[in-house]
């Protein structure tokens, strides 16, 4: 059984004027396609998985570069696309990404929707050393350091998705198991939980996941809201270097690209015209 510590035996504190209680209160649980995929992770049973022995390579780290960073998607397919590349293979795609300079990559490890399996995590490992996003709906602790006790450096966690508290919870086991969390956000009010609840890399997506409708201003909006010292990740939407240019110019520390990397026929190529876009600094404030 994982072990970790709840909100209340860490009794962390938070900082600035407009630190708030953090509360369940208002959540209720997620309808449609995320509803659906939250759910079945609460009872999907895992096959156990050797343990990695290894070192992990830093997630966050990999993001503070000059360049806006590009975290590679390992992806097969999705609730809103269907079939992208159903034979992908993740080891020959990893060995691509790290070809392409990819800051970090992303394994879907979600098997109904999006073909993914644990087992990718261990392939990608074995043709490249950058850090691995483990990519899935955890609903709990436990998930996050199964995360760890397969390799990756990092894991995905959907504010949206659980109610306040457990947000937290996640944080707090990440901060103390050394592994690195990208908090995905969609509203105002789920960025501000992100960031009280300790969040240091915080995701904006453009799809809603429950209704699998795309919202053109997610990231005009949302990404200039994250402070300036924490890294900022555009999500959902991006396939060309002028994606990656606006993401930019709304202050994107990091664009996370899977599907249109997933498809080409040369993802290393595609992946070095992506490589190249400066990061603005002046965007987002303190």
């Amino acid at each position: 059984m994982w072990a970790y510590r709840t909100v209340a035996e860490l009794n962390f504190s938070r900082t600035g004027t407009e630190a708030q209680e953090i509360s369940s209160q208002e959540w209720v649980p997620p309808k449609g396609t995320l509803g659906e995929l939250i759910r079945a992770m609460d009872v999907r049973e895992e096959a156990i998985q050797p343990r990695y022995e290894g070192l992990t390579p830093s997630f966050a780290a990999s993001l503070r570069r000059d360049f806006v960073a590009v975290i590679a998607e390992i992806k097969r397919f999705s609730p809103s696309k269907g079939a992208i590349n159903p034979g992908l293979d993740a080891a020959t795609q990893a060995s691509s990404f790290d070809r392409g300079k990819a800051a970090a990559i992303s394994v879907l490890t979600e098997p109904s929707r999006f073909g993914g399996r644990l087992e990718d995590i261990a392939r990608v490992r074995t043709q490249s050393f950058l850090p691995i996003l483990k990519k899935d709906f955890h609903t709990k602790p436990e998930h996050v350091l199964q995360a760890k006790h397969l390799g990756a450096s990092a894991a995905l966690l959907i504010v949206r998705a659980l109610p306040a508290d457990r947000v937290r919870e996640c944080v707090i086991a990440a901060h103390e198991n050394a592994i690195d969390l990208l908090v995905e956000v969609h509203t105002e009010g789920e960025l501000d939980v992100a960031v009280e609840s300790g969040a240091s890399i915080i995701g904006v997506n453009a799809r809603n996941l429950e209704t699998l409708e795309m919202d053109e201003t997610a990231h005009e909006r949302l990404i200039p809201r994250i402070p300036a010292r924490l890294i900022a990740v555009a999500e959902s939407g991006m396939a060309n270097r002028l994606d990656v240019r606006r993401a930019a110019d709304h202050g994107a520390d990091a664009v996370l690209i899977g599907s249109s990397l997933s498809a080409a026929a040369d993802p290393a190529e595609l992946m070095k015209s992506l490589t190249t876009v400066t990061r603005r600094t002046d965007v987002r404030a303190n």
